[in-house]
């Protein structure tokens, strides 16, 4: 069935047409706009409760600025949906996050209204201050630059070293606090008690109301009526609360707080604001997944809900008649309680991710020994190391794509120091609908070439736990990596007892003639599969799990290159400097002679869509993996190399 939206929005394909429209008619042009996200996202999926949450600032931003001369960036991104839809893809957006759809984030491709490519958060700043600065130098003095950015982001060192520097910068730029609490998860910290201070300090809004009452009697434009707003602006700031001092210590010019669901406010103040130049911060408090009353209570279930009853609220679950598989996410919030609860050194760390890390297990029962540090990767690797120098062992949990940002962290204050860190990469390989910016494609490449690492990937749920286990005994004492994919396992009977797996130890999983091949992780599954569908064919190939990318088992490599001329590698890695590219440099260093098939994550920005759906596209699902051990079978042995993708 069609979805259909209002006849207002009908008439409204790009913000032009929305800045034709009365003023009068934003209120409903808003309702529209999140009546048309409901429907869409509940029958085809994504983000929900972010978008709701700006519905009525994404229109006054399109009607006030003059996009996409105006330059608009969303931090993060998924709360773009309303923008994208009155910039040009309402009738294509569903396909939202879809294979070959639209992104689920802007993208700068995609659009020209999306001005700058986000998915990690807190970069908005930068990127908009940059466009400022670039505005300025061109002498483009009526361009506008505007950063939406959340109190969840707004936690991240990065947001405040772009508020340090745009300060000082003489640019016009503006930074709108979208203020409702939350990320995926509440928010955590100084800065959100500091937050609700500012927009729940009654005597501070009502006075400031009635004084900004006042003067709109006065005379429009009088040199006395700016000076006078000026002074006791200034004054009920510093005297009633400390709601400016954070911000305009960095010399940002700060603005409310204003209702960010009252419409006409957000038009009359984003045009006063339009107006004045140089760097300012407008504050708004809005609430994540407004005008869905569900998703106004359960925030967090309602930030990426899937499919739902939009009348009853209904989520909808895919039914078995048999047992299924844990996700591999619960089997570590799980594990991770029932080692410390064994292990009083164990602490678990996560960077505004317990609800997806299932750290929130450890939170709810163990909650001073589970720590969300809020969206601060870097401070979550480094507090971590801080307590492993006082003998504890913590599990610091972090999404793959977002232990990016704490390399350095890894480097200096992890790796030198042989600090003995479990790194928990959640989400590696390729996580789906989320897409590149979400992808954990490079961890096994930027954490094999630092000195002091061991990394690690488990088959299956019972491997995840036997590695963690492993991780927090006295005689693993060097910094541990277990990286493991987004879903589910492929044990539905996951809870076994735990064994120790001897640092840098595989296993043979079966015997084989002709060919090998080797697997690092939850892939291992997709060519068990693959090798099933090639004995009925009367190809046998000999089977590894590797289990560790560093150090390998050498003595099982050796097996393998004297045994076999034929070797497939199989991982959810990028091919680039990751496990396959460690057994060819074994395989060089030690005189072997082989033709080798690495498969994996290409060199190449691999778009969103399913994960089943990308696998096959790269070539090392059950298929693709069967595929090449096919074309390596009729080939002569001539020490080949050769990288799917």
């Amino acid at each position: 069935m069609e979805i259909q939206p209002g006849p207002l929005l009908q008439q409204i394909l790009l913000p032009e047409d929305l800045r034709r429209m009365h003023r009068d008619n934003l209120g409903q042009v808003s309702d529209e706009l999140r009546q048309y996200i409901i429907d869409v996202v509940s029958v085809h999926g994504g983000h929900f409760g972010a978008s709701l949450g700006v519905v009525e600032l994404t229109v006054a931003l399109h009607y006030v600025y003059n996009t996409p001369y105006d330059q608009l960036v969303w931090d993060v991104g998924h709360q773009a949906y309303g923008h994208k839809i009155l910039t040009g893809r309402r009738e294509r957006f569903t396909s939202n996050r879809k294979y070959n759809g639209l992104s689920g984030f802007p993208k700068r491709s995609e659009s020209e209204y999306d001005t700058f490519g986000v998915g990690h958060s807190s970069t908005s700043i930068s990127a908009a201050l940059g466009m400022a600065m670039a505005a300025k130098h061109k002498g483009e003095n009526d361009r506008k630059s505007i950063a939406v950015i959340g109190d969840g982001a707004m936690t991240a060192g990065m947001a405040f070293e772009a508020m340090n520097h745009a300060g000082v910068s003489d640019s016009d730029v503006l930074i709108i606090l979208n203020d409702n609490c939350m990320s995926i998860d509440p928010n955590v910290g100084a800065l959100k008690e500091y937050l609700t201070d500012i927009s729940t300090s009654h005597t501070y809004n009502r006075l400031k109301d009635d004084i900004w009452k006042a003067l709109g009697r006065l005379p429009i434009g009088s040199h006395f009526t700016r000076e006078m707003a000026s002074k006791l602006e200034h004054s009920i700031k510093g005297f009633i609360n400390k709601s400016s001092n954070l911000f305009e210590a960095m010399k940002l010019r700060y603005f409310g707080p204003i209702d960010g669901h009252n419409i006409t406010k957000l038009v009359d103040t984003l045009q006063d604001l339009r107006d004045i130049p140089g760097p300012k911060i407008l504050h708004i408090v809005t609430t994540k997944g407004k005008g869905y009353s569900l998703a106004e209570k359960d925030q967090t279930k309602w930030h990426a809900p899937g499919l739902f009853d939009k009348v009853t609220g209904e989520i909808f679950k895919k039914s078995y008649d048999t047992p299924q598989p844990p996700k591999y996410q619960d089997v570590f919030g799980h594990t991770i309680i029932e080692l410390a609860e064994r292990n009083d050194r164990i602490f678990g760390i996560t960077p505004a991710m317990p609800s997806g890390s299932s750290l929130k297990f450890m939170m709810d029962k163990m909650p001073q020994r589970a720590i969300d540090v809020g969206i601060c990767e870097q401070h979550a690797v480094t507090l971590s190391a801080g307590m492993a120098t006082q003998g504890l062992r913590v599990f610091c949990n972090i999404y793959s794509s977002f232990m990016q940002r704490a390399f350095d962290q890894v480097v200096h204050d992890v790796a030198i120091q042989k600090l003995p860190v479990v790194l928990c990469l959640d989400r590696a390989g390729l996580v789906g609908e989320d897409g590149p910016t979400h992808h954990g494609a490079y961890d096994i490449a930027y954490f094999r070439c630092i000195p002091n690492m061991i990394i690690s990937a488990p088959m299956n749920e019972a491997e995840l736990r036997n590695l963690m286990y492993t991780a927090q005994l006295e005689t693993t004492n060097l910094p541990m990596v277990i990286r493991y994919p987004r879903g589910e396992g492929v044990m539905p009977e996951w809870k076994t007892e735990m064994t120790e797996i001897p640092i840098g130890k595989g296993r043979r999983l079966r015997e084989g003639r002709d060919i090998a091949i080797l697997s690092i992780g939850h892939p291992g599954n997709f060519a068990a599969a693959a090798i099933r569908a090639l004995r009925a064919e009367g190809i046998e190939p000999g089977h590894y799990d590797m289990r560790f990318v560093k150090p390998l088992d050498t003595d099982l490599l050796h097996e393998v290159f004297s045994r076999y001329r034929k070797v497939v590698t199989v991982e959810d890695g990028t091919v680039t400097g990751g496990f396959g590219s460690a057994i060819l440099e074994f395989m060089a260093e030690n005189g072997y002679k082989a033709d080798v098939r690495i498969l994996g994550i290409p060199d190449r920005i691999v778009e969103h869509g399913s994960p089943k759906e990308l696998h096959r596209e790269c070539g090392y699902d059950a298929q693709g993996i069967a595929e090449a051990v096919r074309v390596m079978l009729g080939q002569e042995v001539t020490g080949n190399v050769s990288i799917a993708g």
